[in-house]
């Protein structure tokens, strides 16, 4: 984790570990752990330890790595909460050798229980920091290590390099500077240019510098470096574009390749992200991108039957739902710790029961406690906790053992049930913005608002393809 361009430390801690203990994710943060620190002022303690390390060693800070942050996930239905952070908290205290605080964050909220664990690049005393060498293969070749242990799923043959961040974001991801380019020249190219020059005149219209040299580049404010023509792709090549401008060739833009995904997504924001500095490529980008959107929410509600006041009584249910299981799911988290506080305190009471016998047979000597004063304060706390909790007959520990398993399925049906509801709800959410953004494009009726998502569509996309 590295410090935000234009922020400082202790924000770009909160902002990173914000997530990581979001309440929603943690069950009101009921499934946060902490090393050596607290976990409500993790954040804060992680920044403060960094500025310790100057004023420790006298050394001046160049590297801007202020904490890292492993993910570790578990096969759906493999594993409960409280286990999965109790092998969080072990990675991190195996990985780290107690020279590090650190965070461990699970997350609940989707079928696969993850945990999201931070730890300081400064270790506790300030002196030296976290050194990250061959640490990606060590934490992967530890956490398989650890839930094999605990007989849990590894992955048995892992790629050595997965999809990039773009592919994996899959329709969330923003084009790319090739793919905004080639949407420009695309633009330009409709425009009818009587010759490559005038091509060059309308890109240079959009913001984009022309530069010759062996191969003819292309750069703009918001690209960190030029854009070779020639790396574009099939039809972008200079010779290609003459030929399209002199009527010799028929000009194909490149569309993007179609990822599938069932989320649904919001409208985006284009004057606010023209506002951030994004260029007229990205704004007819949108544009298309907002109307699909739009086009994938009228499609929901008509195969579903649904109107606008609909969306709202559902979305009425649906909280009222995610209240009930996660007031369901906490309840049984009760129980369940409850039951290991029980069998905990039988077992004790077992095992203290003769020594605390003899201790009342000799009339409650003090010679005798002070002999066996351990075994006499365990005996107490635990018929204590059977008085508190309102137990008179002891029940077996097979007993307990037995309600134990039955709540434990019950309390990962209820986690299942949450997750869909949530997902629902999210679902709901945005489908629910998006057709208060249609109502406010179109006021006609619902036909003509549909027709006018479908022709707008269709005028876009032949005037830029993606």
């Amino acid at each position: 984790m590295h410090i935000g361009k234009g922020r400082i430390a202790a924000q770009s801690f909160a902002d990173r570990m914000g997530y990581g203990e979001n309440s929603d994710k943690t069950m009101d943060g009921e499934f946060i752990a902490a090393y050596a620190r607290d976990s409500h002022t993790a954040a804060a303690e992680f920044a403060f330890a960094r500025s310790q390390y100057e004023r420790v060693t006298g050394r001046q800070e160049q590297s801007d790595v202020i904490a890292y942050q492993v993910r570790q996930s578990f096969k759906p239905g493999e594993v409960t909460p409280e286990k999965a952070n109790k092998i969080g908290y072990e990675f991190a205290t195996r990985l780290l050798k107690g020279r590090h605080a650190f965070l461990i964050c699970t997350h609940v909220d989707k079928s696969h229980i993850h945990n999201h664990i931070y730890w300081n690049a400064v270790d506790l005393d300030g002196s030296r920091k976290f050194r990250d060498y061959r640490s990606a293969q060590a934490v992967r070749h530890l956490s398989d290590l650890i839930c094999a242990e605990h007989e849990l799923s590894v992955i048995e043959n892992p790629k050595r390099r997965g999809r990039s961040y773009n592919t994996w974001l899959g329709p969330d991801a923003k084009p790319s500077h090739r793919e905004l380019l080639r949407a420009a020249i695309d633009a330009a190219l409709a425009k009818k240019p009587r010759d490559f020059a005038a091509l060059l005149a309308l890109l240079q219209a959009e913001g984009y510098t022309v530069k010759r040299g062996k191969e003819l580049s292309f750069c703009h404010g918001d690209f960190k470096r030029n854009i070779r023509l020639d790396t574009l792709g099939d039809g972008y090549s200079e010779a290609e574009l003459r030929a399209v401008i002199g009527g010799q060739r028929e000009h194909r833009p490149r569309r993007r390749a179609a990822v599938q995904s069932s989320r649904p997504q919001g409208i985006i924001d284009i004057q606010k992200k023209l506002m951030e500095g994004k260029g007229e490529a990205y704004r007819r980008w949108a544009t298309v991108e907002n109307l699909k959107r739009m086009a994938k929410t009228k499609l929901y509600l008509d195969e579903r039957g649904l109107s606008y006041e609909d969306l709202s009584r559902r979305a009425s249910e649906l909280k009222k739902k995610v209240k009930e299981l996660s007031e369901k799911a906490k309840a049984t988290q009760s129980r369940l710790a409850e039951i290991n506080v029980i069998k905990t305190h039988i077992v004790n009471y077992s095992k203290t029961r003769d020594v605390y016998a003899a201790y009342k047979k000799s009339g409650w000597s003090r010679a005798f406690l002070a002999e066996h004063e351990p075994d006499i304060v365990i005996h107490r706390a635990a018929k204590k906790a059977f008085d508190d909790l309102g137990i008179g007959k002891l029940p077996t520990v097979k007993s307990l053992q037995a309600e134990f398993a039955a709540l434990l399925t019950e309390k990962q049906s209820s986690y299942a049930q949450l997750t869909q509801v949530r997902k629902e709800l999210r679902e709901l959410g945005v489908h629910k913005a998006n057709y208060e953004e249609l109502l406010a494009i179109f006021r006609d009726d619902t036909l003509n608002l549909f027709q006018g998502i479908v022709h707008s569509l269709i005028r876009s996309e032949s005037l830029l393809c993606l």
